[in-house]
């Protein structure tokens, strides 16, 4: 009988481990194919929380990649200024956005800034993220602790690699990339 109950524990751990992990993935679907990130909870919860809350809820269907820096990073989630569905599109003031929602105090974690990983945008105040992310195409030390890394791309790196990029020095695009769609898994 213990030997039952043993084994009905580990096989619930694992499902639910996995169910975990699994509401963890998000899929970002770009021109170029399907991208798979993985999220963070346990390093920063309030921005996965907020990211998933936007994602699920389809505010960033159709915001366009504004700032883009070949070598450095992609830059989108403005859910005011640049969803290009919305009445309120605005590619000049794009980047300038975020959400109906509160900012988000910083969550600096040991998250270091590599290729493919996902971390919030924000201004000069720490505590000023509210929807904008970036995924960074290469490593970016200089970010480490400074800004919110929240997840990274774990599957499709090769299409974030063809985001249109911007201007080299301020990172503007005309004519941008856009978010398909963005839902977890």
């Amino acid at each position: 009988m213990k030997k039952i109950a043993y084994l009905f524990i580990i096989i619930f751990s694992l499902v639910t481990n996995n169910t975990l992990a699994q509401n963890n993935i998000m899929i970002l679907k770009l021109t170029h194919g399907n991208v798979e990130i993985e999220l963070y909870p346990d390093k920063a919860p309030n921005h996965v929380k907020r990211f998933k809350e936007l994602s699920d809820s389809g505010k960033y269907d159709g915001v366009v990649f504004h700032r883009v820096i070949d070598g450095f990073m992609a830059q989108t989630g403005d859910v005011k200024f640049g969803n290009s569905n919305s009445p309120d599109f605005n590619l000049s003031l794009a980047g300038t956005g975020g959400s109906d929602l509160p900012n988000l105090k910083a969550e600096f974690t040991d998250v270091a800034h590599t290729r493919g990983t996902l971390s919030a945008a924000r201004s000069a105040d720490p505590d000023s993220a509210n929807s904008q992310f970036f995924i960074c195409f290469e490593s970016a030390p200089h970010l480490d602790r400074q800004y919110s890394a929240f997840g990274k791309v774990v599957k499709g790196m090769e299409f974030i690699d063809m985001i249109k990029k911007g201007d080299p020095n301020s990172g503007s695009v005309s004519n941008p990339d856009k978010i398909i769609s963005l839902r977890s898994k």
